[in-house]
């Protein structure tokens, strides 16, 4: 199943409406069959892991990170039918569909036709990596990860303005790989009026997974290559499931204050600045203790001289 999410990743920010899956399928011990999510969600990834595996997948398992589909398409037939018809003998999942198309009906047809099902292998990973069509489908919304940039005092800037570069080579490489696996990313007028950011993929291979630009500004032109959005609740228009906020702290802390973050990276150099710009202004938390027990710790590592950790939200979707 780890393969199969790995997989699954090379789909991340090009595949919505439908989610990024992955599929392995595994007979006596050696793989045969791998496949993702194609760009617009087709093919899907049983699909190409069943046209790799050819005859040999007769009673192989397969290993996929979301429940086989149990609707047809005009863009391809129905995964648990493609499954059942290659002789697999065992399907593997992660997570079940929430499409009310399948949501179930997959497992369903698999288990009617004589083939094993397990579920629930890898969920939390599985959930992590469909994140973003998890949230469209329960919230309306694409999955908002907010990223920070700050010294160790908590400062996104000098008292000027001037902000590069606080961290270093490492973390903003990190930086990109996040922007790669967006649909869309946004700033605030301050920063785009300050800075006129570019905020493009630079990583070799992977410069056309450059995400949409926007810009949040309640009025006023924006340049060219440029979208506006109107406010943090107007994210549910946005094409894409995936949307990173990177700044700067008006942004930072409109969506914050509006509980549109799911995903919070904090990139911490260690540096102190002193007096500079700090990296988010008012909340609107009025009681201390309403801010525990809203975030929780998924990741930390070292990236260089700097530090990242990432942080959930606490929510159920």
């Amino acid at each position: 199943m780890a393969a199969a999410l790995a997989l699954a990743e090379r789909g991340r920010a090009t595949t919505a409406p439908a989610p990024c899956v992955g599929c392995v399928i595994v007979r006596n011990g050696h793989v045969i069959g791998r496949g993702w999510s194609q760009s617009g969600g087709r093919p899907h990834a049983e699909a190409m892991a069943l046209a790799e595996a050819g005859g040999a997948a007769r009673g192989a398992t397969a290993y996929v990170t979301l429940e086989p589909c149990a609707h047809d398409s005009p863009k391809g037939p129905k995964c648990s039918s493609l499954l059942i018809d290659a002789g697999v003998a065992c399907v593997v999942a992660a997570i079940g569909d929430p499409d009310p198309r399948t949501d179930g009906r997959g497992f369903a047809a698999l288990e009617a036709a004589g083939v094993e099902v397990v579920r629930a292998v890898h969920a939390d990973a599985a959930r992590r990596s469909m994140a973003g069509f998890l949230t469209r489908k329960a919230l309306g919304r694409p999955f908002v990860t907010l990223k920070l940039a700050t010294s160790l005092d908590g400062c996104i800037a000098m008292a000027d303005g001037s902000a590069r570069w606080i961290t270093g080579d490492a973390a903003r490489r990190h930086g990109h790989l996040e922007r790669a696996r967006a649909e869309a990313i946004l700033v605030g007028r301050g920063t785009l009026e300050a800075d006129d950011p570019t905020l493009d993929v630079r990583l070799p291979g992977l410069e056309a997974r450059s995400p949409a630009r926007y810009v949040l500004s309640r009025d006023g032109a924006v340049p060219n290559g440029w979208a506006r959005l109107s406010s943090p609740q107007a994210i549910a228009e946005l094409p894409g499931d995936f949307l990173l906020v990177e700044g700067g702290a008006g942004a930072a802390s409109a969506f914050l204050t509006a509980d549109l973050v799911d995903r919070l990276l904090l990139y911490r150099a260690p540096i102190l600045i002193g007096g500079g710009c700090a990296a988010l202004g008012d909340i609107g938390l009025a009681d201390l203790a309403a801010a525990h027990g809203r975030w929780r710790l998924h990741d930390a590592r070292v990236l260089g001289s700097d530090r990242l950790e990432v942080y959930e939200r606490v929510r159920q979707i």
